[in-house]
């Protein structure tokens, strides 16, 4: 029996069915997790659960921390998805809460994060207030990169209407010290989020859009790793970005 699980479901004062309504799966689902001891549900509904009831995912399943141990360079990889729309919503909202010192949003439009996350600006604004350095990259809506991809991704919502959608909700909140946007040309087929020490990457394919782009998530574990690498290029497109709004009395 997973008796963690069952201390943290009678905490949150959650049954087995209202757990199974919060992570999207089947009530028995739920019951199998609590009464087989060496069942572990898949990541998604793993984080879901940990979300939910306000547990370390290795509290609830012990058995993860052991399947994560890795002794090479791909240690780094905590998870894979062939999807980025198969990257769990409360996964995105964990990383953007815990973060404590930067989040870095260098995605070419970002224009997802404020569909998919709830009250998005609103978070953005408490950290900010908290001390963390917020920083978004977008691309230029008027460049030719912009509708050489629109003519590439052949979509409804084109490339730059996404663009221009997240520069408006950022303009909402620009005035909060720590918020800051750049435009950059240099990750239109690379997409990048920062949080603190993890990090979500989607390397964009030829003739498809974000959400089907192939996704990894990376957690920081030495020098010079995946992580150190694309985190440096994020800071390479940031020092020869533009900035979004116009320096006035030294500030933008």
């Amino acid at each position: 029996m997973n008796e963690a699980l069952q201390r943290a479901m009678t905490k949150a004062k959650l049954t087995d069915r209202q757990l199974a309504e919060r992570c999207g799966v089947d009530a028995k689902t739920v019951t199998r997790w609590i009464t087989e001891a060496g069942r572990l549900p898949h990541a998604r509904h793993r984080w879901a659960a940990a979300e939910v009831l306000g547990e370390e995912e290795s509290v609830l399943w012990p058995a993860t921390v052991k399947k994560a141990i890795k002794v090479g360079p791909d240690r780094e990889v905590v998870s894979v998805y062939p999807y980025r729309s198969g990257v769990p919503a409360a996964l995105w909202r964990t990383l953007i809460t815990r973060a404590e010192r930067e989040l870095i949003f260098a995605g070419y439009t970002n224009y997802f994060l404020w569909l998919e996350q709830a009250r998005f600006g609103t978070a953005l604004r408490r950290k900010a207030a908290a001390g963390c350095r917020v920083r978004f990259i977008v691309g230029d809506p008027d460049s030719e990169l912009t509708r050489s991809r629109e003519e590439d991704e052949d979509v409804a919502l084109t490339l730059s209407t996404r663009i221009r959608v997240t520069l408006a909700e950022l303009e909402k909140i620009r005035s909060r010290p720590g918020i800051e946007a750049r435009f950059s040309g240099g990750h239109a087929h690379l997409s990048v989020f920062l949080f603190d020490n993890d990090m979500i990457v989607t390397p964009l394919l030829p003739h498809s859009v974000g959400h089907d782009a192939p996704t990894l998530h990376l957690h920081r574990q030495q020098d010079d790793g995946m992580f150190d690498r694309f985190a440096s290029h994020v800071e390479e497109l940031w020092g020869r970005g533009r900035p979004v709004w116009e320096e006035t009395d030294g500030t933008a």
